[in-house]
């Protein structure tokens, strides 16, 4: 259903569990022509990786991404059927998802139209669109494609995080091969301990091999393996440095530049630190191999970009908190020894997304904390980036049925409907600012991710959402003018419980069990808690008309419980205690009720309403005068599908793997 508000219209298509979205660029017609011409080149680099994210998702995803668009453009055959319909939706199900993997629950889907079927769309589509070997026939295209696609058995989940497995062996992604878990530890391992204070993020730009027994990395550069693309992305920041705002932002972007070239991670960290240095630019990206979830190690870092403006006034709201850093630091329930003695380089802001590529796209966080390294948070800062106008189409489409479905009250959906934007706006930039920024690792203890291993992710997330839940409540956001008072804490907290005991659920399959790093982290919090304040009767599961609801007794007592497991999360991360990490994910953050889950599941459902969420990016057109750049404008492009044909004929820059 259409749904337009200012006469923009923010909805666009479903399918399966997804919804398509747009988001608006406010701002962008006051930017200076220096300004947009940036913007543009910058936006280029973002979109010249685009196809990475789908190699390093799996080996064989570009040989079945490209296919199937080679069948959606020239298949002759009746079109006007169930099966083809059904060919459309697994289409675009790879498309948001980067593969043929769940965007969230890794796990593989299958198509909903038969082998058979498949089989006719190859064979009556134009073979020079196909990617055939030389010589190759579409026979023997089906041949390879039709066991992976269709056989459930076969790289059935792209991240498996079960301890009681390999979790190399048993993850689909493409950042090992021939390599066991325990030689993939141990080759990091011995490269960490010569590393020194300052070590580098070592395998975050390679794929470790084993070749004739020997394990060897392939660098992700320029003459190393994705070069086809990351000259391309050279080739476009190369013209963003001539038209950078400032020295500080040139100096970023050349060095960008270096370590795409050279592939050195000590060269990476360098860049890091420049970004980081870089506050008073407009226009900022995000350009690299960036995010540890897509490994269930977490080394390799999955492409993602993206090029922003900052939102002038929104960055007001983030600035007041990330000016009381240090006092959140010292109010906070965690031990002494854990805290940081002086919180330096938290820089935050809000920006107005440009375009998304990679890893953050078509599915948008809405708040990033980078860098990743441990050494340089602890000794630079970290920035904090919230993506306001994302987070604003996120919160157009929401719908009050949900709410109305899961709260118990009137009085808490009514709660709900004056508060509960501005809550998660501010656990948003809680959780990004102070949260990831907060705490230390105490001296001689590794990073998260060599300690934690497989836990670290859903660990730092978890000690982020209790920061903000610990701080959502307190009297220091009143005085310093961003919260109008407790009623805002009170809606949040409703939120995130509802959420995590109960609505989140509906986004699994009934059996299975939490996978995601972010959806077990909300669960282990809401069940501990839970489980903790039973005897004090702090939550109730509470029945009303056959249906369960989540009540909130005593918002004070769990703001205390909140406080609890913060301490006892720091102190994990702190020390580096696996088998703690492991032991709290493990009974509370994994598993779940099926009756409650069978419940959520019916009630969801009969609401219509898909899950998950993701974007069409806005399109930048230059203006030329001869062959100079005189304006730039934007398009904001309704279908989902013209935008990945359109992308997949103009930044397909990479070979197909056979």
């Amino acid at each position: 259903m259409e749904y337009i508000t200012d006469n923009f219209k923010y909805k666009t298509e479903q399918f399966a569990d997804i919804e398509i979205l747009r988001y608006r660029i406010p701002g962008f017609d006051k930017l200076t022509l220096k300004e947009k011409e940036l913007v543009y080149y910058l936006y280029e680099a973002a979109l010249s990786g685009r196809e990475i994210i789908y190699d390093q998702n799996y080996k064989f995803n570009l040989k079945i991404k490209r296919t199937l668009e080679a069948i959606l453009q020239s298949y002759k055959g009746d079109k006007d059927n169930c099966e083809y319909e059904n060919f459309l939706v697994y289409l675009k199900r790879l498309w948001f998802s980067n593969g043929i993997h769940h965007h969230y629950s890794t796990k593989k889907f299958l198509p909903g139209f038969t082998k058979d079927y498949f089989e006719i769309l190859i064979k009556n589509s134009d073979r020079k669109l196909l990617p055939l070997k030389d010589g190759g026939t579409a026979e023997q295209l089906f041949n390879s494609l039709a066991p992976i696609m269709f056989d459930e058995n076969i790289a059935a989940q792209r991240i498996n995080l079960d301890t009681k497995s390999d979790v190399i062996k048993t993850s689909a992604t493409n950042f090992y091969e021939g390599a066991t878990q325990k030689e993939v530890e141990d080759f990091y391992k011995e490269k960490t301990i010569v590393s020194g204070p300052a070590p580098a993020s070592y395998g975050l730009n390679s794929k470790l091999v084993k070749e004739k027994g020997e394990l060897t990395e392939k660098i992700w550069k320029v003459g190393g393996m994705y070069s086809s693309a990351i000259e391309k992305i050279v080739f476009w920041l190369g013209k963003a440095v001539k038209v950078a705002e400032n020295e500080n932002q040139k100096a970023a972007i050349n060095k960008l530049i270096e370590y795409y070239k050279t592939g050195c991670l000590k060269t990476f960290d360098e860049y890091s630190i420049l970004w980081l240095k870089d506050n008073n630019s407009r226009v900022d990206t995000i350009n690299g191999f960036i995010e540890l979830y897509g490994d269930p190690l977490g080394y390799k870092g999955t492409f993602e970009a993206i090029v922003s403006i900052r939102d002038l006034e929104a960055t007001k709201r983030i600035k007041e908190i990330s000016s009381q850093a240090q006092w959140f630091e010292d109010n906070s329930p965690i031990d002494d020894k854990y805290k940081k003695k002086n919180v330096t380089g938290i820089s935050a802001t809000a920006i107005s997304v440009i375009v998304e590529s990679g890893d953050a796209s078509p599915s948008s966080p809405i708040g990033i904390n980078l860098p990743n390294a441990t050494w340089i948070r602890e000794k630079y800062g970290s920035k904090s980036v919230n993506l306001e106008n994302i987070d604003y189409a996120y919160k157009i489409a929401e719908t009050e049925d949900l709410l109305r479905e899961f709260a118990y009250s009137n009085d808490e959906i009514n709660l709900a409907n004056k508060y509960a934007h501005l809550a998660d706006t501010l656990h948003t930039d809680l959780h990004e600012v102070i949260g990831h920024g907060s705490g230390r690792i105490l001296q001689g203890i590794e990073s998260p991710k060599h300690t934690l291993k497989n836990y670290a992710s859903t660990i730092e997330e978890t000690r982020a959402d209790l920061v903000a839940l610990y701080y959502l409540p307190d009297q220091k956001l009143i005085d310093i003018g961003i919260m109008p008072d407790l009623n805002t804490a009170k809606a949040g907290y409703n939120k995130f419980m509802r959420n995590g005991l109960m609505v989140q659920l509906a986004r699994i399959e009934i059996s299975e069990n939490l996978e995601e790093s972010h959806m077990r982290n909300r669960q282990l919090i809401a069940k501990w808690v839970y489980e903790k304040g039973k005897i004090e009767n702090v939550i109730e599961m509470k029945k009303k008309n056959g249906k369960t609801y989540v009540v909130i007794n005593d918002y004070s007592k769990l703001r205390k419980l909140f406080g609890e497991l913060l301490k006892e999360i720091q102190r994990i991360t702190s020390e580096g205690d696996f088998e703690s990490a492991k032991n709290l994910v493990d009974t509370y953050g994994v598993k779940i009720d099926i009756d409650l889950h069978k419940e959520v599941k019916e009630r969801y459902d009969k609401l219509s309403i898909p899950p998950y969420k993701g974007f069409i990016n806005p399109v930048l057109k230059p203006i030329f005068d001869k062959e100079k750049i005189i304006d730039v404008q934007i398009e904001y492009p309704e279908d989902f599908t013209e935008q990945m044909l359109y992308y997949a004929e103009k930044y397909s820059y990479l070979p197909t793997s056979n």
